[in-house]
């Protein structure tokens, strides 16, 4: 397999670069509305659906640049792994009228999945759905939903007749209550809680398989927006060894200094073989949780190891918030521990090591 971006992907990357650099000047744009623009909300969409059917390797691109940007835009929870959702789950009558809209930047999704006290894989929600009549009533709460405060409609999981479903709810409804809060990386999300909501069921009762391939597709843009970040992180931090003075001379000149941002070379190296891996895999029409937890493991070590190694290259100035590798080590943190941590992909892999005829070390 050729590894070369080709030139529809040099342009994509540089279209999406230059987009964000403009959205640092004084009169910054619509990320919203220009990404919307661009296609790149709908990007893989099938263009039936009113997107522009590209592939897993292209939303890495994008991802990637959102990663070394620190760009706040909710891309992957707001389009991506949501409007995934509806490509698996939902009637052919209910992409037709919610997908183009989530394309022209007209809705935003949120995925309530996630649960209290719950860990990555949840397969078995609390939440419940009930049949009343001709609608639906769902009751549960669902904590964090990323970028829930800010969506107009929220697909939410639940326990229903059939197993786990996943049902639209109209978060203007008058059973469900939000209460919205920040992450540590300046990230929105919400609790939220549903008594009796109102919900419209998507086409496939028991979603189990369309949750975990979003979630999979998810995860492998996760991993692509980390490697961006670290890539950039490192090379902030070997510019600033460049150029940062002690006793006289250039910090690069301590041959210990040097060491450790070769280690921090070597980890963003590994993380994008794996983000490439995992990408690739998809690319290939390949749904599998195993490659995506391996590509997940991998990141969230390496975004631990240079997160932690830029911040102590730098010294104290790399704790403050006005700087950027602390705001680089906190998304590098907070991606880690969505969709499952390293330590929850590492206990994924090690329960499944019976299956292998040989476990090389």
């Amino acid at each position: 397999m050729d590894f070369e971006p080709t030139a529809e992907h040099t342009m994509l990357r540089d279209t999406v670069s230059n987009v964000l650099a403009d959205a640092t000047s004084t009169d910054a744009p619509d990320l919203w509305a220009t990404f919307a623009d661009l296609g790149l909300l709908g990007l893989t969409f099938p263009e039936s659906d009113g997107g522009q059917g590209a592939g897993p390797v292209e939303a890495m691109i994008v991802m990637s640049e959102l990663g070394t940007s620190l760009a706040g835009i909710p891309l992957l929870d707001c389009a991506y792994l949501p409007g995934g959702l509806l490509v698996e789950a939902a009637s052919p009558a209910q992409r037709r009228e919610l997908l183009p809209k989530v394309a022209t930047g007209e809705l935003r999704l949120a995925f309530a999945h996630e649960e209290p006290l719950s860990r990555w894989p949840l397969r078995t929600p609390t939440t419940s759905a009930v049949r009343h009549g001709t609608s639906w009533k769902i009751t549960g709460y669902k904590s964090p939903v990323l970028h829930g405060d800010e969506a107009d409609l929220l697909i939410v999981s639940a326990m229903g007749p059939h197993g786990i479903g996943l049902y639209l709810v109209d978060p203007a409804d008058a059973g469900v209550t939000k209460h919205p809060t920040a992450t540590h990386d300046g990230r929105q999300v919400a609790d939220i809680v549903f008594e009796q909501a109102t919900a419209e069921p998507l086409s496939a009762f028991n979603a189990e398989a369309a949750i975990e391939s979003a979630e999979v597709a998810a995860q492998a843009a996760l991993c692509a927006e980390a490697v961006g970040s670290m890539t950039e992180a490192l090379r902030i931090t070997a510019e600033y060894l460049c150029t940062r003075e002690q006793f006289g001379v250039p910090l690069r000149t301590f041959q210990a200094l040097t060491h450790r941002a070769a280690d921090m070379y070597v980890a963003v190296a590994l993380a994008r073989a794996m983000s490439v891996y995992a990408s690739t895999a998809l690319a290939d029409g390949l749904i599998d949780q195993t490659v995506a937890s391996r590509a997940k493991l991998r990141v969230g070590r390496s975004a631990r190891f240079v997160g932690q190694e830029a911040v102590q290259l730098h010294g104290g100035i790399g704790l403050t918030k006005e700087y950027s590798i602390s705001r680089y080590f906190a998304r590098l943190t907070a991606i880690d521990q969505t969709l499952g941590n390293a330590d929850d992909h590492l206990r994924f892999l090690t329960a499944r090591v019976s299956e292998y005829d040989l476990v090389d070390l």
